[in-house]
């Protein structure tokens, strides 16, 4: 197991109740990340490539997406993310109310590195995101961005 490190996340997800959700479980965390947030596709693409009043943003360590976004759905985020070399290495974890096989099956075809659906109580989704952040600060090595 590596030592716990601070991790940049991008959130990606167009509902408030679901950013306050993913905030708190962050904030639980011994190590609190930083969250940056986008609420549509095409602000994710723009933030990741540093475009349109997001020059100064910093590279994430790591992508939670929605599928279900406006502007640009999730799973078009996803494709463009992993065809692109400057960003396919960064991990993007789909955290969505979905439960389909379908969208299991096209996420890993599309190169998610997990797929999570969101469970509806706020403790279990707090739990689920803790388990997430975890995963990526506590185990998992993640290159770094910068």
């Amino acid at each position: 197991m590596g030592s716990p490190t601070v991790l940049e996340v991008l959130l990606v997800e167009d509902d408030p109740g679901d950013v306050l959700m993913t905030r708190e479980a962050l904030q639980r965390q011994v190590f609190a990340n930083r969250l940056h947030v986008v609420n549509d596709g095409v602000a994710a693409l723009r933030f990741l490539r540093r475009e349109n009043g997001y020059a100064d943003a910093r590279r994430p360590d790591i992508i939670l997406l929605d599928l279900n976004l406006p502007l640009r759905d999730g799973r078009q985020v996803l494709a463009d993310v992993k065809s692109d070399p400057d960003l396919a290495k960064i991990p993007v974890v789909v955290l969505t109310t979905s439960s389909a096989d379908e969208d299991v099956e096209r996420v890993y075809g599309l190169h998610a590195n997990a797929f999570v659906t969101k469970p509806g109580d706020f403790d279990d989704f707090v739990a689920a995101v803790s388990g997430i952040d975890s995963f990526f600060t506590d185990i998992a090595r993640v290159p770094r961005n910068g």
